[in-house]
């Protein structure tokens, strides 16, 4: 449940379509559900606390472990599990053959998407394709957050004027998630001509001294564009989270989604 469903819910007493008995009823779920002899237990009031409900993360999960997430998350609108390989997504199909895959992102989801708090747009901005299993990784999350996503892909710096071209697109919105690899300049350029809030995600993308991103992460948080938020290496769902944190507080504030 999320602080859009318990509002509705309370609506519905005062309007005295739904009786507070029923009401009760409703609530009486307990916080935590325990999907599977303790294995699955899934946190159903983390929205309501938060803001963001929980994420499955499926790269340690079996197919049926991550079965039963979804299906339990599913129960109060959408699941979403992130990090599920292709052969492990099929096995997961084979037990909910409604749930859908998204093989660039290694996405996984179920249900029907609810209702979020208003979220002002985001861009995704990604240096090249090959950054992008991470950028859509973020681009998915923040739009199961409630946000409207730009993506712009392919606009890395050994190309610069690709990037300039989209500056327009970039500044239609109001915080940006930069997803670069190899030594990871995209975001330090970017910062230097947008004046939004930007998230950087290194990559682990690249040639043999890029270490698996390790590179590209130590090259972002030593940016020299101020004010750069750095996440994890491929770490699309954190930069998505707080990029939505960011954009809701926007349209809180006033700016216009």
């Amino acid at each position: 449940m999320n602080r859009t469903q318990l509002l509705s819910l309370l609506d519905e007493v005062r309007a005295g379509s739904l009786s507070p008995a029923d009401a009760v009823a409703k609530l009486a779920q307990l916080p935590n559900a325990q999907a599977a002899a303790d294995a699955v237990v899934i946190d159903h009031h983390r929205e309501l606390r938060t803001g963001i409900p929980e994420i499955v993360f499926g790269a340690s999960k079996t197919a049926e472990q991550i079965a039963i997430a979804l299906r339990e998350l599913a129960k109060e609108g959408r699941g979403i599990a992130t990090r599920v390989d292709p052969a492990k997504a099929a096995a997961v199909r084979a037990l909910l053959p409604d749930a859908e895959y998204h093989e660039i992102p290694r996405l996984m989801s179920l249900g029907t998407q609810p209702s979020r708090p208003a979220c002002a747009p985001i861009s995704v901005v990604c240096a090249g394709t090959s950054d992008l299993g991470a950028a859509e990784e973020a681009a998915i999350v923040a739009e199961f957050l409630g946000a409207t996503v730009t993506r712009i892909a392919d606009v890395g710096v050994a190309g610069l004027h690709r990037l300039l071209a989209r500056l327009d697109d970039i500044r239609k919105t109001e915080v940006v998630i930069a997803v670069a690899g190899m030594e990871a300049a995209l975001p330090s350029v970017l910062g230097g001509l947008v004046d939004r809030p930007m998230i950087a995600v290194p990559t682990s993308v690249g040639y043999g001294v890029s270490i698996d991103g390790l590179v590209a992460l130590g090259a972002l948080l030593a940016a020299c564009a101020p004010g750069i938020t750095v996440v994890n290496i491929d770490n699309g769902v954190g930069a998505a989270v707080a990029a939505v944190k960011i954009a809701r507080l926007a349209v809180r504030q006033g700016v216009n989604p």
